[in-house]
């Protein structure tokens, strides 16, 4: 009898949880149904993101590296060309990488005004990484150690020439170099001596400014 009773409310327990389900679903079926949809599609739209960002990385990379090959290749012009397209069209990173290129191809080209006018432009670009853009003017300032003044030079480079400063060690010979050209060899040798004195100055570096170093003293014109 009691085994009858058990099976009796384990049934009446498995019919109300079978209403409950039932009525459940049928409250909450469209939610249900919606949420699934809402999965399904937000995993398919991420896919196709996933698949057309790669894609277009893939496609703007490889106008990129035909660029590259043509300026190779010494046809400059069309190089050019192709990079002021991947800056007009291209995605990602790569319109400012082919506005950096465009600016180097320039300078070679000898159109040295140019180049700092592209390199200054980018800089000047609140939208680049600002490490682009310090790196645009340290482009910048090496032109304009042949072709413009030490105070040309300083404007660009000389508040990255503090420490702690990512590129304090290239701007720091920018401007000793700009300094040693236009002849104040006082100010040559305290750039030299910083990059010197600094225990993280990549070895090269500091070989370059111990040679300057010694040359100035050999002049006679530093203190």
């Amino acid at each position: 009898m009691a085994h009858d009773n058990d099976s009796f409310i384990r049934e009446v327990n498995d019919e109300l949880r079978s209403e409950q389900l039932t009525s459940f679903w049928r409250r909450f079926r469209p939610f249900i149904i919606g949420g699934a949809a809402l999965i399904v599609l937000g995993t398919a739209g991420y896919r196709g993101y996933e698949y057309w960002h790669t894609h277009n990385a893939s496609v703007y990379g490889d106008a990129f590296l035909s660029a590259l090959n043509l300026a190779k290749e010494g046809k400059t012009d069309e190089a050019l060309t192709a990079l002021q397209q991947l800056e007009k069209d291209g995605g990602g990173a790569y319109p400012v990488l082919a506005r950096l290129r465009a600016a180097t191809l320039l300078s070679e080209k000898g159109d040295k005004a140019g180049a700092v006018s592209a390199f200054n432009a980018v800089a000047s670009d609140s939208s680049v990484p600002q490490v682009l853009r310090d790196l645009a003017k340290m482009r910048a300032a090496w032109i304009l150690i042949d072709t413009g003044t030490y105070d040309q030079v300083s404007a660009e480079v000389e508040v990255m020439a503090t420490q702690n400063q990512a590129l304090r060690h290239s701007a720091r010979e920018a401007l000793g170099l700009s300094a040693y050209k236009a002849g104040d060899m006082a100010k040559a040798k305290q750039w030299f001596q910083e990059i010197a004195n600094d225990a993280e100055t990549p070895r090269n570096v500091a070989n370059r400014a111990q040679i300057m170093l010694d040359t100035i003293a050999a002049t006679g014109k530093a203190p």
